[in-house]
């Protein structure tokens, strides 16, 4: 508990504060970039918005990260709004955290390029497996009962694209986890690539 604590203090200095805000910001516009795949339906875009979730975990620990999706996704609710109550969004924050946080603890106990490169592959499988749950458990049913349509005709958009989706399992295992292992897979590549140059500005001029 006292840990806890002393790590919190640690974490809401001004200049954290600062660094989480810009990159939530940054993550919240980046929401807005988006490129369909061709494998799955077309409410499945790929984009970057995790990006800076990613390295500001890396930067500033898992909690950290957390906050910055938190902020990307009450930016998200500001400037769209919701049709799903919000659980669509609470579904995206689960997802950047299973990336961040997993990778970021990893990293945090060895600061290295291979324990870094270790935690995001840990992130990428976590990320995948928790998309299908709340795919499964959640996010569909939550979009089916959202836009009045039953769940055979959201099975039916994957089965447009791909004849062996031909249930929910199927739509999960073919489309959906898919998308979040390159959705993981690439954000991984930006962040592997760009964190060394982005961490020395986070600690020397901000």
């Amino acid at each position: 508990m006292e840990l806890a604590v002393k790590q919190e203090k640690k974490l809401l200095t001004t200049k954290n504060m600062v660094v989480m805000a810009m990159f939530g910001a940054l993550s919240g516009l980046l929401m807005y970039i988006q490129v369909p795949v061709p494998f799955a339906p077309s409410f499945y875009k790929l984009d970057f918005c995790d990006v800076p979730v990613l390295v500001g975990s890396f930067a500033l620990g898992p909690m950290a990260g957390a906050v910055i999706a938190a902020i990307k996704i009450l930016i998200s609710l500001v400037l769209r709004g919701t049709q799903t109550a919000g659980i669509g969004e609470l579904s995206n924050w689960i997802q950047a955290c299973s990336l961040a946080i997993p990778a970021s603890l990893i990293y945090k106990h060895h600061k290295s390029r291979g324990s870094a490169i270790l935690g995001m592959a840990a992130g990428v499988v976590a990320m995948v497996l928790v998309g299908c749950f709340t795919n499964t458990y959640i996010l569909l049913p939550t979009y089916a009962k959202a836009f009045q349509m039953p769940m055979e005709a959201l099975i039916g958009m994957g089965t447009a694209l791909n004849p062996r989706i031909n249930s929910l399992a199927a739509f999960v295992l073919l489309a959906v986890a898919p998308f979040n292992l390159l959705k993981g897979s690439l954000v991984s590549l930006v962040t592997a690539l760009i964190y060394k140059r982005v961490s020395v500005v986070i600690k020397n001029r901000l």
